[in-house]
């Protein structure tokens, strides 16, 4: 809050400072043409007019650079208006000024010098404005996804551009000056190539392309119209150029215009693969809508409705409609879901159907049955032309079709059917698990199952951690659903020496949970051989693999602790980085060593993947172990807790003891996710040394 409001103030003083500098400006020059038709010295040096112009351009470069800063917003659209809305009063103005000249051209006030001179800076002010406005709009839009090569360029042409706006005090006169020359060459080269950075151009749908090629244009058209009417024409072009006398207004002029030629160029070549890509991700969304239906909490009606309509619109279908078998005291009944098309045609097209010979036969793939394959049949006379049938099978039954219409007689292509197949494929997946998820809600002995399988996995876990006066250790644990997958442990195996678990089994729910309690029986079996990590992760591997399913797999960290050395062996299977903080050196870092989760690889070559890590212990020194759960906790705008977070409040709170430390993390992570659902199991292991 104070940062913004340091900006605030300086964003007004610079403004209130430039706007001073120009009244200032404005009044030299009427000073200075007044003196003049006087034959008056007025004993100011001629340098004094030249610096104030100079710092009217700095301190607006300065106001626009602390308002772009403070716009966060990735809407490239929004920057483009501002632009442009700039550009526009600014035009205005000066058209406003080219009427009044006009208006007064038989009158008194016609070719009066003070009245030239302060129209001039008004003009010149407004074209200054804008051109510098521009400037910063086109570095936010050149800077969109930045490299490190980028910034380093960017920074050297900036500040070869903002360092000519002290050029002017050198005297000399550009058209002759070599360094003029020199630094013109190398201001134009930096901008052709800073020009071709137009990654924006990639996140703008076909709409906003449009909107992007008016703006810029209009942008371009107001760059030509104020190169014109800022400076005195010449009759050849090269008398014109010659005219200008600010390096710093010539750079802006060049650079401005060619990254509005380049956008343009860039975004009308984009043009005719915008549909597609749009079409493309139209499709995705639509597929990803259909696999997420059932945690969406919608029904079976929904999920039928969501897939008639995405694939409508996946093939260009004019029409429509889902024939569904339903089974109403012991009969089989019909269901039918229409759209854009009446009861009457639809009976048409199914008695056309039926006498239809053109027919055009692709195989299902969810199908092994003749009579189950997908059809595509052809019509001669009918208002459509062409319809696509395509099965449902849900349970490996056939539970209805959908029917697609096209008044084309060659509507439906090889890659639409494709996805239309993949569309169906996914709907009849989702409804089968909603069914499925359904009878196991109505059954309430699952539900008590479930109960009782949460103690029984509650108790799996241990009440209380082994360790000695040396450390601290405290745990902490929540499953998203009923039951998790995520596992810790600790086991004595000396008076010294305390081995520390954490694992999380893939997925969640049941499976993981029987998974988790398989791990715990091995943890308790091979701990007691004194195992060194490597050897236990090995051997853990082994027994794992004969019991995991094989589309399943456990990451693991062990820690072996020995307090009378203050050193800790540690080994990791694919688990989440250790968040470790050294009093030290007074700050937390990740130990990211390698390892390959359990069940992945289930041979003798897992061992190639296992590796041993050493380090000691001081005073102080804390060890937070987790689970993906924590790291990957999103709030509702889909941000993630993350690595970042984690370390901060680590370091803020390594003073404390582990009890605090554990619960200042799980009250940062719920304030985080705003009391969202749990779409993860949250478990964390907090060790600090004594």
């Amino acid at each position: 809050m104070k940062t913004k409001l340091t900006k605030k103030f300086y964003m007004r003083i610079s403004l209130v400072i430039a706007l001073l500098l120009w009244l200032i400006m404005t009044l030299l020059d009427v000073l200075q043409v007044l003196a003049f038709r006087s034959d008056v010295d007025l004993g100011i040096s001629s340098i004094v007019p030249v610096l104030i112009i100079d710092f009217f351009f700095v301190f607006v470069v300065v106001y626009y650079r602390l308002r772009i800063t403070k716009l966060e917003s990735t809407d490239f659209i929004d920057y483009l208006w501002r632009v442009f809305a700039i550009g526009l009063v600014a035009t205005l103005v000066s058209l406003a000024i080219g009427l009044f000249n006009s208006s007064i051209a038989d009158s008194a006030l016609a070719n009066n010098p003070f009245l030239e001179e302060v129209l001039y800076s008004i003009r010149f002010g407004m074209v200054s404005v804008f051109l510098i406005s521009t400037f910063t709009v086109w570095k936010k839009l050149i800077l969109y996804q930045k490299s490190k090569r980028l910034v380093i360029w960017w920074n050297v042409f900036e500040g070869v551009i903002l360092l000519s706006i002290f050029y002017n005090l050198t005297g000399d006169e550009l058209q002759t000056s070599i360094l003029f020359k020199i630094l013109f060459g190398v201001i134009t080269l930096m901008a052709l190539i800073l020009s071709a950075n137009l990654k924006w151009v990639a996140y703008l749908n076909f709409k906003q392309k449009w909107k992007s090629i008016l703006l810029i244009l209009l942008i371009a058209i107001y760059l030509g119209y104020f190169f014109t009417s800022i400076y005195v024409p010449g009759e050849e072009t090269m008398d014109q150029l010659k005219s200008i006398d600010n390096l710093f207004i010539i750079s802006l002029f060049v650079f401005l215009l060619f990254y509005s030629i380049f956008s343009l160029l860039v975004i009308l070549f984009n043009l005719p693969t915008s549909s597609v890509f749009e079409k493309k991700m139209e499709e995705a969304i639509n597929f990803q809508r259909l696999s997420q239906s059932i945690q969406q909490g919608e029904n079976e009606n929904q999920i039928f409705d969501i897939l008639l309509t995405s694939s409508m619109s996946a093939v260009y279908a004019d029409a429509g409609w889902l024939e569904i078998e339903r089974n109403k005291q012991g009969t089989e009944e019909s269901e039918i879901r229409r759209k854009n098309l009446s009861p009457t045609n639809r009976l048409e097209v199914v008695e056309q159907i039926k006498g239809s010979k053109q027919k055009y036969v692709l195989k299902n793939p969810l199908s092994k049955a003749t009579e189950q394959d997908q059809t595509l049949i052809v019509f001669k006379k009918s208002n459509f032309r062409s319809v696509l049938i395509v099965p449902l099978i849900i349970q490996e039954k056939v539970a209805g079709h959908m029917y697609l219409l096209n008044e084309l007689s060659d509507g439906f292509n090889k890659e639409m059917i494709n996805i239309i197949n993949t569309f169906a494929s996914q709907a009849s997946i989702s409804i089968e698990n909603f069914r499925l998820l359904g009878e196991a809600l109505e059954n309430e002995r699952y539900k008590k199952e479930l109960n009782i399988a949460k103690k029984v996995q509650r108790a799996l876990l241990p009440a209380n951690l082994d360790h000695d006066s040396c450390f601290q250790i405290h745990a902490f644990t929540q499953a998203a659903d009923e039951v998790g997958g995520d596992y810790y442990d600790t086991f004595k195996l000396s008076d010294h020496r305390f081995v520390v678990v954490i694992g999380d089994v893939s997925g969640k729910g049941t499976s993981a949970a029987f998974h988790m309690s398989q791990m715990k029986g091995i943890f308790q079996s091979l701990v007691q051989l004194d195992l060194s990590p490597d050897q236990f992760l090995i051997k853990a591997n082994k027994a794992l693999s004969g019991c995991l399913e094989k589309t399943s797999f456990i990451t693991l960290s062990y820690f072996v602790i020995d307090t009378e050395q203050s050193s800790v062996e540690y080994s990791r299977a694919g688990h989440c980085p250790t968040l470790y903080y050294s009093s030290q050196n007074s700050s937390a870092e990740f130990l990211e060593n390698k390892g390959l989760g359990l069940g992945i690889l289930r041979n003798d070559n897992f061992k190639n993947y296992v590796f041993v890590n050493k380090m000691t212990f001081q005073k102080d020194d804390v060890i937070v172990l987790y689970t993906d759960g924590i790291s990957e906790a999103s709030n509702h705008t889909g941000e993630e807790f993350g690595y970042d977070r984690m370390k901060k409040i680590l370091t803020d709170n390594a003073k404390f003891d582990a009890v605090s430390i554990q619960k200042t993390f799980i009250n940062k992570l719920f304030e985080f996710c705003e009391d969202k659902n749990l779409n993860d199991d949250y478990t964390m292991v907090v060790i600090k040394f004594k």
